[in-house]
């Protein structure tokens, strides 16, 4: 099948799922720059509001439906084991195994061979300092994507300017021309994130040629990336980290905005509302945007979510799009238009919490090549998953929150989710007026004139 811009995508999975990949955490360091907090406890259980700090991400891990874990754990491994136990206070399908640093240290390559005999097929690996809100699907899928074309590893990269540490990384056109930690060279504009995913291959080929020598993972990455056999999944969210007191003390900041203090929300659609429709030649109708290129943001659209955002609202954009499941693009295409929608956002200042999208369609055509996204789901507005499912991670005032977009089905999504809803535009206001049933709490032109409505009541 060729996509909009007339060239064959490679082959991809047939269904990819979360619930179906490993996932192999690294908690084996002594967290000596905290000092205190590790004193007598290890960094993944230094408390934050009265739970371990790894608790959090995990619950995210959890939540995006990853079932099986690996902890590689070394300093007070007794105290992770006790607290975390064999998964099953998380639920009856939840499993945790445990690998054990030896009397030498082998590094975090050298742990990840140690547990060789635990490790599945394919596995995810994080960080159990590191706290990452991103959309795991994504790389889930990517990766496998990956693999179909002849890949073994993923990377997550993020575009980093030596923000939140040294950038590491070269990153164009979709692609990692160069990673290394330890020299510094010209592009480097982007870090790894600290999410990759292996085929266990990678490892099994190391344990003999090493003998229990030392590794550092990010040698095993480099070369992988020299060799043409890691892709890429960019993120754009920030990721948060407690190597150091200071960092600590933000992330502390950060879980009390977000889990313990109730926010306003804004709910937004994206097509008709962010963006313009789009033209499409070869079916000569209006519809998304297939390609990047094609992105335009409507009249009024930043300058509205800038004062939502300035506010102090938290802004999430839920929007279906069923391109591939039709069969008229694919699903990591329509990734590349959210990413840099994104980022286009983030340089005028404006940070959007999560994009979340619906990529089914309960029919698709005879032209879909990723066929796991035919399907009935939840998510698919006017149903309100994506909303009540970003609620179940964000700690919402439901009262006081909004959901934008230009169809009743937008407004049917938000009157099921428990917030209210303003209907944009102009073309079809009348005809969603009169229906009672999804009357909106407030109709206007375009975002700038909604989000000035609504921060005046």
């Amino acid at each position: 099948m060729k996509n909009a811009a007339g060239k064959t995508d490679g082959p991809v999975m047939e269904k990819p799922a979360c619930e179906d990949m490993q996932v192999v955490v690294l908690m084996g360091g002594l967290g000596s720059r905290l000092k205190e907090q590790t004193l007598n406890c290890p960094k993944p259980l230094v408390p934050v509001h009265g739970k371990p700090f790894f608790e959090y991400e995990l619950m995210l891990l959890l939540h995006a439906g990853f079932k099986r874990f690996v902890f590689l754990v070394g300093y007070r491994a007794g105290m992770i084991e006790e607290y975390f136990g064999d998964g099953s206070r998380y639920g009856e399908d939840i499993s945790i195994r445990y690998s054990y640093d030896g009397e030498t240290l082998l590094g975090t390559g050298g742990a990840v061979i140690r547990a060789l005999s635990l490790l599945e097929e394919d596995f995810m690996l994080v960080y159990a300092d590191s706290f990452m809100d991103v959309d795991y699907f994504e790389i889930v899928y990517r990766y496998f994507a990956g693999k179909a074309a002849g890949m073994k590893a993923l990377m997550t990269v993020m575009e980093n300017a030596d923000r939140f540490d040294k950038s590491n990384v070269v990153y164009k056109d979709g692609e990692i021309k160069v990673y290394d930690k330890k020299n510094t060279t010209a592009g480097m504009s982007c870090i790894d994130y600290g999410i990759e995913v292996f085929s266990k291959e990678v490892f099994a080929g190391l344990a003999e040629s090493l003998q229990g020598k030392a590794a550092d993972l990010s040698d095993i990455q480099k070369k992988l990336v020299e060799e043409k056999k890691c892709i890429a999944c960019e993120e754009t969210n920030r990721f948060y980290e407690i190597g150091t007191p200071a960092s600590l003390g933000e992330f502390t900041e950060y879980a009390e905005r977000r889990f313990i203090g109730a926010g306003r929300a804004c709910f937004i659609d994206r097509d008709g509302v962010i963006n313009e429709i789009v033209f499409q030649e070869e079916t000569e109708q209006l519809d998304s945007p297939l390609l990047t290129g094609e992105f335009r943001f409507l009249p009024g659209a930043v300058e509205g979510l800038k004062k939502l955002y300035e506010s102090g609202m938290t802004l999430f954009i839920v929007s279906n799009q069923p391109a591939a499941a039709k069969g008229k693009t694919t699903l990591s295409k329509l990734y590349d238009i959210n990413t840099f929608m994104v980022k286009e956002l983030l340089r005028e200042g404006i940070r959007i919490a999560e994009v979340s999208i619906c990529p089914h369609h309960p029919k698709g055509s005879e032209r879909t090549r990723e066929r796991f996204l035919i399907q009935k789901c939840g998510c698919r507005k006017p149903e309100p998953g994506m909303l009540l499912q970003i609620m179940k991670k964000y700690h919402i005032d439901k009262a006081h929150s909004w959901m934008i977009g230009d169809a009743y089905t937008d407004m049917l999504a938000g009157r099921s989710a428990g917030v209210k809803t303003a209907f944009a535009g102009d073309y079809k206001c009348d005809v969603c007026g009169r229906l009672d049933f999804v009357k909106p709490d407030l109709i206007g032109k375009d975002l700038a004139e909604i989000a000035e409505r609504i921060l005046e009541g």
